[in-house]
């Protein structure tokens, strides 16, 4: 999942979710709550109650990929969120390290980034 291209959004639910949702049932979330459309190649992460689970939900030429990882001992550190959104947007090493176990607190160093290059901020 690493090195994606730049125009790949990843959607990071704010709220835990029921793990038991499958493709239908996180389709319908990403269309209620994030509102974006499941079909533009996006990726839309989704953890449970517990934090001891994880699913990446997105439209692969065709079809919906799932993917799950279940933390057998442990938790998700999850990143710091917004209670007034219902989604934020993390960078693909963002993921990884989620993915990974790594707490996402730590402060990133300020990047420098050229004129008329997205910044991959929401707008």
């Amino acid at each position: 999942m690493l090195g994606l291209p730049l125009s790949v959004r990843i959607y990071f639910a704010t709220e835990p979710v029921d793990m038991r949702n499958g493709i239908d049932g996180l389709c319908a979330l990403v269309k209620g709550t994030i509102e974006k459309d499941v079909y533009e190649g996006h990726l839309f992460v989704f953890v449970g109650k517990s934090k001891n689970r994880v699913k990446v939900l997105f439209w692969d030429h065709g079809g919906f990929v799932v993917y799950m990882k279940r933390l057998e001992r442990g938790r998700f550190q999850m990143p710091k969120r917004d209670a007034r959104r219902a989604h934020i947007v993390l960078e693909a090493s963002e993921l990884a390290m989620l993915l990974d176990g790594i707490d996402l607190s730590a402060r990133r160093l300020s990047r420098w980034t050229p004129r008329g290059i997205d910044k991959r901020s929401e707008i």
